[in-house]
């Protein structure tokens, strides 16, 4: 591992480095499993989105309110609230069983199973079902962090950052594409008399075909995954290989050899055939092992600087969320009461474009940038950029009630708030480089991720009411003249921000300054 000092790549006799550039070369992305990789993340967000044109409605329609409309909200919130709290149990159990089966198989539960909760969504009358099949759709959704740890053992140190760079848009396409589907094909029997109209089935259950739609695209994902995915568990690539030998060995009578350290690693082993010998001869009996003797509990993934990044990446999720919440209630509130007195059209057409911009401005640079700067400079410079988020709420509460409404200052900045977003949102793949460069060799980095994932989850859940609440609180009690909620989120970004760099400063034991290519166990 390089020292602070000195720089990130040295290695001159390495493949990857040439006399005229000592930067390492990105290693070539494995295309066909990535895509399979990333159409199962685009298909989820598409099914937990899908529902949102039509679940009040929805709702509304299976008698759970009574014709009261007061608690269609509450009976919504619970169906929303479901699918988080299952989430967050499962992220875990999900990272664990990735560690122990193998990826691959963990992986490809989850569009299966999303398709299947998804049609007994759709396909529901009463409330209660609703409440069970959305749990089921976050039991499913519950491994993302898989996915994760699937990217992480199929990259390197060189271009890891660039496959993280993708998952913003992908989330970005299928929260756009979910809602367009649930609201386009709702209801077909009405839309469309002449056509879905004749189909007695959709007319007693007007939001079937969305639902069906949604659990297609998951197929699909499931069927694209199922052919282009390989195994990337270390352990498991090695007992897959020690039985393609066992079976040559076998057929021609040969002594059996096995070289891991030429295995379909994707760059990334973390474990080896701890019981090879130094001639490479394996003992059929014997079992293929944790590389360092790690026998991946959770004990061993839990080093402090791996709880060090957990605990960033917590803090961070919290005040990305409270953002988030804080954008569009800020926005839509009547000037007279400390917002902007925006229109729904005119807040999503917004915040639209500033998601897409910066899911495609992130997948363009992130890699680039961590590979020249180093994960921590990354994580350091687009941090502080919350701060920017925070400190324009109040700027743009004066302004907005000085020139009585929104005008063109107040739109400038708008788009310097919203801008802010755009480095601060690099935070999240410089942290994920930094989680899995900081998992000793030979951990468990499902079980890691999932817990990560598990974190993110609950947070998700927790940040809307906090956030929200205390706006609320803030403006019926002007406190701080209605600001207190923007204050306290500044000054806890900025307590955190010391906090921070002591804790980063730690994480590096495991992630360098700059990335550096990991000779791993089993590897010459």
């Amino acid at each position: 591992m390089s020292s602070e000092s000195e720089p990130a790549y040295q290695r001159e006799d390495d493949p990857l480095t040439t006399a005229d550039d000592n930067r390492v070369k990105p290693t070539p992305l494995p295309k066909a499993q990535l895509f399979g990789v990333f159409l199962i993340q685009t298909a989820e967000p598409i099914t937990s989105t899908v529902i949102y044109p039509f679940i009040n409605q929805f709702v509304r329609e299976t008698g759970i309110t009574g014709g009261d409309e007061t608690k269609t909200g509450y009976y919504a919130g619970i169906i929303e609230s479901a699918f988080y709290f299952a989430e967050s149990l499962t992220c875990v159990p999900w990272g664990y069983m990735s560690d122990k089966y193998g990826r691959r198989p963990i992986l490809l539960c989850a569009p299966v199973g999303l398709a299947l909760s998804m049609l007994i969504f759709g396909s529901s009358t009463t409330f209660w079902p609703l409440v069970v099949s959305r749990c089921f759709q976050g039991i499913f959704n519950g491994n993302v962090g898989v996915a994760k740890s699937i990217i992480a053992e199929m990259t390197d140190s060189t271009n890891r950052a660039d496959a993280y760079a993708f998952m913003p848009t992908l989330w970005t396409i299928g929260i756009t594409v979910g809602p367009i589907l649930g609201g386009l094909l709702s209801n077909p029997a009405k839309r469309w008399p002449n056509t879905w109209g004749q189909i007695s089935y959709l007319q007693t259950h007007p939001y079937f075909l969305p639902c069906l739609t949604a659990a297609l695209v998951a197929l699909m994902a499931f069927g694209v995954a199922f052919v282009t995915l390989k195994e990337t568990l270390p352990s498991k690539v090695a007992q897959e290989r020690l039985l393609e030998h066992q079976n040559a060995a076998s057929s021609d009578s040969e002594s059996l050899l096995l070289n891991y350290g030429d295995s379909c690693d994707y760059g990334t082993n973390h474990y080896h055939v701890e019981n090879s010998t130094e001639s490479g001869i394996v003992d059929p009996s014997e079992p293929v092992t944790p590389a360092n003797g790690n026998d991946n509990t959770l004990r061993a993934a839990f080093t402090r600087p791996v709880l060090k990044v957990l605990l960033n990446i917590a803090f961070l999720t919290f005040c990305d969320m409270c953002h988030y919440v804080l954008v569009p209630l800020m926005y839509s509130t009547p000037v007279e009461y400390g917002g902007l007195g925006l229109d729904p059209f005119r807040i999503g057409v917004a915040l639209g474009a500033f998601g897409f911009i910066t899911s495609l401005v992130q997948a363009k640079v992130l890699g680039g940038l961590i590979r020249k700067y180093g994960s921590r400079t990354v994580y350091r410079a687009s941090f502080p950029c919350l701060l920017g988020c925070f400190a324009m709420y109040p700027i743009l509460k004066l302004l907005a009630q000085r020139g009585q409404g929104v005008d063109g200052v107040v739109v400038a900045c708008i788009i310097v708030q919203l801008g802010f977003q755009t480095p601060f949102s690099m935070a999240y793949g410089a942290a994920q480089v930094i989680l899995i460069e900081s998992v000793p060799e030979g951990g468990p980095i499902g079980t890691v991720n999932g817990v990560a994932q598990m974190i993110g989850s609950g947070l998700r859940s927790i940040a809307p009411t906090f956030a929200s609440s205390l706006f609320s609180i803030s403006l019926q009690k002007g406190l701080a003249g209605g600001n207190m909620v923007y204050y306290l989120l500044l000054a806890l970004t900025l307590v955190w921000m010391e906090q921070r760099m002591y804790f980063h400063d730690q994480i590096l034991k495991y992630a360098g300054q700059a990335p550096v290519i990991k000779h791993r166990a089993g590897r010459s």
